[in-house]
């Protein structure tokens, strides 16, 4: 099938109904909230204490969190609604958006600057982080780019290069915040998203050692990170138990509490002002230490399923030429993937110590929001792919 014949293809044969999918995927959707479920139970275990100190109420986070999960679950109907031919139609636009707001948040006086960052636009009563629609507006935009460039990209280096210097422009904008998270996390995705989409493989190879590279370069181009990195070598040190290496040390001190069973819901100790971001980044500790190994290995047990499935969503519409459909759950397939290994990396310490969510789990808005419609996208590609296949 040629270039010529694809989208029309899409365009065609996806341009259906603005209305709900009637056949949900059972697995992809139950995986979900039970993890949300999940998450919002932790968050009222982990962030009691701190709610209790900050805003002289227990349950100030879980709340909040609840308001957010709410709002994401209507953005989700409203994503479930529309065919994927108009986010494919539309992937430009919110390129350009994406972008204006990583502009945007540079500002002072728009962007929110918090402990040395400023990714946040402050919005009143929420605050609102760009950084997590740039992932989005980079899958969309770069599934549409491989099903409207897919000779080129498979042919030649305009093809491939392309994308990777749009790629780079968001990664520059993501740095000067600074988000050095968000960069690796969306590097890892579309560098991902185009070796599925048919890349050379010594073109993707160039690419990777290129992004390793970069990323390396960033890592020791400031103090504090090179400290972090320090810090992760040996966090017991005198010198790193209470500076750079304590959040870890922490952290590990929970996974050590927790045993194999957990010392009991809502009975950890490090959650008592001793593990900075119980209840956002370090969330992972307090589970490790209240429910045990048996916890951790639930966790990652739905994640692993809901991942997988999200790939296998993927696969059945690349066999039914829904491509963009496909480029789609790959690409979250893999964002979903990075982000939760990252996160349960540096939990562990398997990984240096880096502020990022852990998806569906941390307390937070914008990514829970994001989050909840990128599973919705993926579901309204599952249903659009069972069409197709009863027509055929």
């Amino acid at each position: 099938m040629t270039v010529h014949k694809s989208l029309p293809l899409v365009n065609d044969r996806l341009a259906l109904s603005y209305q709900p999918m009637w056949q949900p995927d059972v697995v992809l959707i139950g995986t979900c909230v039970a993890l949300l479920l999940f998450g919002l139970v932790m968050i009222a275990s982990a962030g009691i204490d701190v709610s209790e100190q900050l805003f002289g109420v227990p349950y100030h986070f879980v709340v909040r969190h609840g308001v957010y999960l709410a709002i994401g679950a209507v953005a989700g109907l409203i994503v479930s609604v529309a065919p994927t031919a108009f986010w494919q139609r539309h992937s430009a636009f919110f390129l350009l958006i994406g972008f204006l707001l990583l502009v945007l948040v540079l500002f002072p006086g728009i962007g929110q600057e918090i402990k040395g960052s400023r990714r946040w636009i402050d919005l009143g009563p929420i605050g609102f982080q760009p950084s997590e629609l740039a992932k989005v507006s980079m899958i969309l935009y770069v599934a549409a780019y491989l099903v409207r460039r897919r000779d080129e990209v498979i042919s030649s280096w305009s093809g491939f290069l392309k994308p990777v210097l749009v790629l780079a422009l968001v990664a520059v904008l993501l740095l000067l915040e600074p988000d050095f998270g968000s960069v690796v996390v969306i590097l890892g995705t579309i560098l991902g998203m185009l070796f599925l989409g048919g890349v050379k493989p010594g073109q993707f190879l160039l690419a990777m050692f290129a992004a390793v590279g970069a990323v390396i370069v960033m890592a020791l181009s400031e103090s504090y990170r090179v400290q972090r990195l320090l810090a992760f070598r040996n966090p017991w040190s005198e010198e790193n138990v209470y500076g750079s290496g304590y959040q870890l040390t922490q952290s590990l001190i929970a996974f050590g509490r927790g045993e194999w069973l957990g010392v009991g819901l809502g009975n950890s100790m490090q959650k008592l002002f001793y593990l900075p971001e119980a209840h956002n980044d370090f969330i992972v500790a307090i589970i490790a230490e209240e429910l045990g190994l048996f916890g951790i290995t639930v966790l990652i047990g739905l994640y692993s399923l809901m991942i997988h499935r999200i790939f296998r969503i993927g696969r059945l519409a690349e066999l039914k030429d829904n491509l963009f459909g496909a480029f789609c759950s790959y690409g979250i397939g893999i964002l979903f993937s990075l982000q939760a290994f990252i996160n349960i990396g540096v939990n562990t310490g398997l990984l240096p110590t880096k502020g990022l969510t852990l998806p569906f789990i941390s307390a937070g808005g914008t990514s829970l929001i994001v989050s909840i419609c990128l599973i919705a996208l993926v579901n309204r590609i599952y249903g659009e792919t069972l069409r197709l296949e009863h027509r055929t």
